[in-house]
């Protein structure tokens, strides 16, 4: 009996808990179901951990993060809108007492005529250099010819770029310039065309072009970008940055339009970083680079890569380890956020058409809100005598770039490595230009570290990559990029300030954290970008010969690096 009593009472208070046990076990399933209509789906893509990144909001949401990244730039190791020891250089380039006036050595039989090539920035190099060789030449220099037949379709001509009056006048000691060759019995003069090759020195344009101009008397150089050594002696190379730093100075319409465009960005803060963000499809089709799209991503940059008949088949992983891949937008963000710069820094952008459009630059703008550009901060109708122009519009890029308290780059086309020498020249202004190589495995293990961490590893790795004194041996690299002639040093000055400590002084060489010099970096990273192809000189390239049919880009100026091209033959004709 007592037996069944127990065994009653437990039936009993069992039959009391099971309306409970349902009632939770139905909650739940209601749970689950909510939770499997609201949640998002999937993401397959490469980019999820971007997604699982915070970047500094509050929103109440809950988010998987995987790393935080702060609002503001936190302690930096370094000023962040000066470069340090800056104020003991300053660029000089005056001609010395032994550099013949023009007028004693110019020959009255001699004009030399260039066509230049590729976008502003690309044919801006063959302006300074052609005036350097019309000085090695002893000739007269006819004003540079644009390139309007490339892709850009720019019917823009020297005097609707830069000023013409100017720029003879400013060289009227260097070189004797005109605007037109002369008449030859009632008809303007046509000269002997020709091409030299890639990085001629002294030697080669007197072993090469001078015998032709002797017999000709006029002769035009095609394709004329890049085709001056970067190792002349100093009085040329001070001759190249007074034509590069002095004498071509942009037109008073896009000078006005330019500085119109910096007061508004000072307006809005009293510093600002300039951004020349190249992420065009074009571009990254022409890498060979592969950002984590998917089969979509491959699909659209391989259908653009394709219309390069020449490109070979590319390892994309090999590509971004190498450093031969231009950073993300988002990649940028963060590496400027390591760098000491917060979430209230107004950033211009100078780019053309992004890939990805929006979804690529929101990382970006989450990072930093206060984003900008020409079409943001300019009506249409301001910018109306500029927009079916790319060359103009550029130039009003690169104003507002070279006014810049910084200026950072996403790769090392040739806007990047003019604007790096023309800051280095101009007092050091910082100039940040991504270490890709060491950079890309970081960002590849960001899922990985802590916040702390990672902005560490930035810092060391972009030591000798900030624009600062010193950075780049003399004669490393092109000379438009480091024109260490023409930079002095105030060693009195200098010496004025023996008690500042070695890295104020500029004489801390060594990364701490690797043990590496800044001159060591450097050369390894100088290997990998000297090795790619020119996209700017390919593109072009392609097209004239029939091998290339793809549109006209939105953007001027896309290259990657200048590398050293086979040597062309003479291509002469009457």
């Amino acid at each position: 009996m007592a037996f069944q009593r127990r065994r009653y009472n437990y039936y009993n208070r069992l039959r009391r808990l099971l309306p409970l046990i349902c009632a939770f076990s139905g909650a739940l399933l209601i749970l689950f179901a909510l939770l499997s209509i609201f949640s998002p789906p999937p993401d397959d893509s490469d980019r999820r951990i971007s997604k699982q990144i915070n970047y500094g909001a509050n929103d109440g949401k809950n988010i998987a993060v995987v790393f935080r990244v702060p609002r503001g730039g936190g302690r930096s190791d370094r000023h962040i809108w000066h470069s340090w020891n800056a104020e003991f250089f300053y660029g000089c380039c005056n001609a010395s007492s032994k550099f013949p006036n023009a007028n004693a050595i110019t020959r009255s039989d001699r004009y030399l005529a260039i066509a230049t090539s590729g976008g502003l920035n690309q044919q801006r190099t063959g302006i300074v250099d052609a005036v350097v060789a019309a000085r090695i030449l002893n000739a007269t220099l006819v004003i540079p010819k644009l390139d309007q037949k490339s892709y850009w379709k720019d019917a823009s001509d020297f005097s609707h770029i830069f000023d013409v009056d100017w720029f003879m006048s400013f060289l009227s000691k260097d070189v004797k310039i005109i605007e037109q060759l002369p008449t030859k019995k009632g008809r303007t003069w046509s000269p002997s065309r020709m091409r030299v090759p890639r990085k001629c020195n002294e030697k080669c344009y007197l072993n090469r072009v001078l015998p032709v101009l002797q017999k000709r008397h006029a002769v035009q150089l095609n394709k004329f970008d890049y085709r001056l050594s970067n190792k002349l002696r100093d009085d040329l190379q001070k001759l190249r940055c007074r034509v590069n730093y002095h004498a071509l100075k942009f037109t008073d319409p896009i000078r006005k339009m330019g500085n119109e465009l910096v007061r508004r960005m000072r307006l809005r803060s009293k510093h600002y970083i300039a951004l020349h963000l190249r992420f065009e499809p074009d571009m990254l089709a022409f890498s060979g680079c592969y950002y984590g799209g998917g089969e979509k991503e491959k699909k659209e940059l391989g259908s653009i890569r394709r219309r390069w008949k020449t490109l070979h088949v590319n390892n994309p992983e090999k590509q971004r380890r190498q450093g031969r891949c231009p950073l993300t937008p988002e990649e940028v963000g963060l590496m400027l956020r390591a760098l000491g710069y917060g979430s209230d820094v107004h950033i211009y952008v100078a780019s053309g058409e992004v890939y990805g459009g929006e979804e690529s630059l929101a990382p970006l703008k989450a990072l930093f809100p206060h984003f900008y550009s020409k079409d943001t901060i300019a009506t249409k109708m301001e910018l109306e005598p500029f927009s079916s122009f790319s060359s103009r519009m550029a130039a009003l890029d690169f104003l507002v770039c070279d006014e810049s308290d910084v200026f950072v780059t996403n790769n090392n086309g040739n806007m990047a490595r003019i604007l790096a020498g023309r800051r280095r020249y101009f007092g050091h202004k910082p100039t940040i230009r991504p270490n890709a190589k060491k950079l890309y495995k970081l960002f590849l293990s960001k899922g990985n570290t802590t916040w702390e961490e990672f902005a560490s590893h930035v810092r060391t790795f972009q030591r000798g990559f900030m624009g600062e004194p010193k950075e780049v041996r003399a004669g490393r690299g092109e000379f438009h990029e480091n024109p260490s002639t023409c930079i002095c040093e105030d060693t009195d000055g200098k010496a004025k300030a023996g008690n500042m400590d070695s890295r104020k002084l500029g004489k801390k060489n060594k990364i701490e954290d690797g043990g590496v010099t800044n001159d060591e970096q450097k050369e390894d990273e100088d290997a990998e970008w000297s090795s790619e192809t020119d996209y700017e000189e390919d593109h072009t390239d392609l097209q004239d010969r029939g091998l290339y049919n793809g549109t006209r880009l939105d953007y001027e100026d896309a290259s990657l690096s200048v590398s050293d091209e086979p040597e062309l033959e003479e291509m002469l004709s009457d």
